[in-house]
């Protein structure tokens, strides 16, 4: 019986990007009994409590989401210069499920980096930083995450385009990240990434409390690797991560965001835009 499990063990991480290697974490994720429910045919809500991933508690929330099927029906909601809570900006649009975005101007409202919804540019970028080099880039044929160094996103006819960032993996392999407070510190993160087998993936890490610890860059990435991403990129992270599931709480909220410092789903932050999919 044990060389049975120990053989589907082996299994299981076989499949995962081989980039990311093996270890206690990489069999922790891969062998997890995630609690699974199915929002609507494509759609998959996963909820998993790691009590020791990366030596921690950890609390991770994800959709993922056949791109087969939704392909059409991926969308970014942004406002230039309104906030709003992501799940008010989800019911309004009529989302199924969706995730907060890049980085904005908590002071003024509006992204502080590049987003164009509907061929209509919503924000310019502000300041080049280090960290926003990653595009997602949306197209009713396609959705897919590039390097912005390797496509001209501002002029490219591609409809709907987030900035944001890192990029932490590209074909497979994982990016090498500088080391600096943002990328090495532990925070809430939020993800987005898509598999060789044609799924879209939303993932939410909570973080800022004993129940959670949150995630750096790195641990992130790695994680993102254990799950079958093959092209991931960084979105906005701590107070402003949020997953959003219609109907499954009060909110539609399914993670625990920390502004107000308690292990609830009551604690959004208003944000610029979102990434959701309808039905």
């Amino acid at each position: 019986m044990k060389r049975n499990i120990l053989s589907i063990i082996a299994g299981l991480l076989w499949l995962v990007q081989p980039a990311f290697g093996q270890s206690a974490d990489s069999v922790a994720v891969v062998t997890k009994s995630w609690s699974v429910k199915s929002i609507a045919k494509g759609i998959v809500w996963k909820h998993g409590h790691f009590e020791q991933l990366f030596g921690s508690h950890q609390d991770v929330n994800l959709v993922a989401i056949d791109l087969k099927k939704y392909r059409r029906k991926i969308h970014i909601a942004a406002d230039s210069a309104r906030l709003d809570s992501t799940s008010q900006i989800a019911a309004a649009y009529g989302a199924v499920v969706a995730i907060n975005g890049g980085f904005f101007d908590m002071k003024n409202g509006g992204s502080v980096d590049f987003v164009k919804v509907d061929n209509q540019v919503v924000n310019r970028t502000r300041a080049q930083t280090e960290r926003a080099d990653a595009v997602l880039l949306i197209s009713r044929r396609k959705t897919e995450i590039q390097s912005a160094a390797s496509i001209d996103y501002e002029y490219n006819k591609v409809p709907n385009v987030m900035l944001s960032g890192p990029l932490l993996i590209q074909d497979g392999v994982a990016e090498v990240l500088n080391s600096n407070p943002f990328n090495d510190n532990r925070h809430p993160r939020s993800a987005v990434a898509t598999t060789v087998d044609g799924k879209l993936i939303f993932v939410v890490v909570d973080g800022r409390n004993k129940l959670s610890a949150g995630m750096n860059l790195d641990e992130l990435t790695k994680m993102l690797g254990w799950l079958g991403a093959d092209d991931a990129m960084n979105l906005d992270g701590g107070g402003s991560s949020t997953l959003y599931v219609k109907g499954a709480t009060e909110t539609g909220v399914v993670n625990h965001p920390s502004d107000n410092k308690k292990f609830d789903h009551m604690g959004q932050r208003p944000v610029a835009n979102i990434v959701y999919v309808e039905l």
